[in-house]
């Protein structure tokens, strides 16, 4: 594929707000995790972006706000972002920049709130609940288009935990067919009592902060995250820290609705095709962001499908005791930590990671080092068997 150049970027985790922030918690190895209790006794490690709790969407977009969106339109604000994408819609004009966004929970919280205020005799949801504007998965493409001023192509994904990873596809092929000079990539999910219980009675929530890879890990650690990337062909002459996507793997294994292929068959497929389109040989990579959740059945597998295609000597970690599992934005969360990675020239640790299992064969990193690295690899993978593998480099 063409490379395509990642113009502009941010990011909100509970590490906080904007790049700097999350640089500095990768580089010294402070995780954004704390416990919090919930109903029915329910205690777990969650990663929160509290600064939600006082934003509320207001005037023109009102009627979108959400927990989600209210997420998604504080990353808008972040770093110069709206700045930068006001500059290439002065390039290219409003409708040839593309919008593909994606999100698992989208508003789920606010059908939360509208279910428990509902008419107790007719079941009747509360007139001032907007389906469209806040549950709907399109909500925040309509709500981030209208922010930052775009006509062009716009599309939500939701494909679990790849969903966020798999719209730099849709974009590199919306790209290369013409629609579009560039696009806008990303996403948000927010916490709410749905994955939360949902993950729970699945078994699968740690008490604790969660450990990928460790011998004792335990399950997730659910958070929550916006991000986005503003992304076009890379035809002018890159500069030293430009970062590039250079290719991108899907694949769907559809083995079982949440466990995942043991063998790892799907990531591994999602993996070489990465490699296959950016014209790399495995030896290329020089440090894998794993999709590494600390569930006992994920890291297995992933660990299974990275030794197939790499064998055990390339560097590897999970961001995710930095962030949590933030779900359908975890795919921008980790693309854009690898950017990072990249430009910053480290290898991020993997926070409360302490004792390595013994079973698994990866070369798992622990902790952050300075690294000079050129070609990195991100994996999203999710329920159902939907994967994704994204390949970063730097041309310059």
């Amino acid at each position: 594929m063409t490379p395509l150049l990642l113009r502009h970027f941010t990011l909100v985790t509970a590490l906080g707000a904007g790049i700097e922030p999350t640089l500095a918690a990768l580089r010294t190895g402070r995780s954004g995790l704390a416990a919090r209790e919930f109903g029915g006794g329910f205690t777990t490690c969650v990663g929160e972006v509290e600064a939600l709790d006082n934003i509320r969407l207001e005037d023109e977009v009102a009627k979108f706000d959400c927990r989600n969106n209210r997420l998604a339109s504080f990353a808008l604000g972040q770093d110069g972002f709206s700045r930068a994408v006001a500059a290439a819609r002065d390039r290219y004009g409003a409708d040839r920049i593309g919008l593909f966004l994606g999100t698992s929970t989208s508003g789920i919280e606010e059908t939360e709130i509208a279910y428990a205020r509902r008419d107790r005799a007719t079941g009747v949801l509360p007139a001032d609940y907007h389906y469209a504007e806040t549950q709907n998965t399109f909500s925040v493409a309509r709500l981030v288009a209208q922010r930052l001023q775009l006509e062009g192509p716009a599309m939500a994904a939701s494909a679990a935990c790849a969903t966020t990873a798999k719209v730099f596809g849709n974009a590199a092929r919306m790209i290369a067919a013409g629609f579009c000079d560039a696009a806008i990539v990303g996403g948000a999910d927010s916490l709410c009592a749905t994955t939360l219980y949902g993950f729970r009675s699945l078994g699968l929530v740690a008490p604790n902060p969660c450990r990928p890879f460790d011998a004792l890990r335990e399950g997730i650690s659910i958070g929550e995250a916006a991000g986005f990337a503003l992304v076009e062909r890379s035809e002018a002459a890159l500069q030293d820290d430009d970062i590039v996507l250079l290719g991108f793997g899907e694949s769907s294994d559809a083995y079982h609705m949440s466990t995942p292929d043991p063998e790892g068959r799907g990531a591994r497929a999602a993996m070489e095709r990465a490699l296959a389109t950016a014209g790399l040989a495995a030896g290329d990579i020089d440090y894998i962001n794993l999709h590494g959740t600390a569930t006992l059945a994920g890291d297995a597998a992933e660990d299974r499908a990275v030794t197939a295609v790499f064998g055990d000597a390339t560097p590897c970690s999970s961001t995710k005791g930095h962030t949590g599992h933030t779900l359908g934005a975890a795919g921008i969360v980790e693309a854009i930590i690898c950017a990072l990675a990249l430009r910053h020239r480290f290898m991020p640790g993997s926070p409360h990671t302490r004792q390595l299992d013994p079973a698994l064969r990866s070369r798992y990193v622990i902790d952050a080092s300075s690294a000079s690295l050129s070609r990195v690899m991100s994996n999203s993978f999710g329920f159902g068997g939907s994967n994704c593998s994204l390949v970063f480099g730097r041309l310059a």
